[in-house]
């Protein structure tokens, strides 16, 4: 079951796989976005509560980056196994 054919298809599939697993990413830097546009708006609107705002910021960057960290990873996963 070596054939170049195989061989080719299987190759094939995993550069496929790990390009439409990096589209996660996209969505990582989109939600990164739209929380730091809320972070401003928000801030602008209530200045007295823009320290629980920038704490709230971070918890929802990180999880945002963790979600394109991911889509990397899995990435990695398909192409190198």
């Amino acid at each position: 079951m070596n054939s170049i054919f195989y061989l080719t298809l299987t190759t094939t599939g995993k550069y496929i796989g790990a390009g439409l697993a990096t589209i996660g990413v996209t969505g990582a830097g989109a939600g990164i976005g739209i929380v730091f546009g809320a972070l401003v708006l928000a801030a602008s609107r209530n200045p007295g509560k823009e320290q629980r705002l920038i704490q709230l910021t971070l918890i929802g960057f990180a999880l945002s980056e963790a979600m394109g960290l991911l889509a990397i990873m899995m990435a990695f996963l398909i192409l190198y196994s």
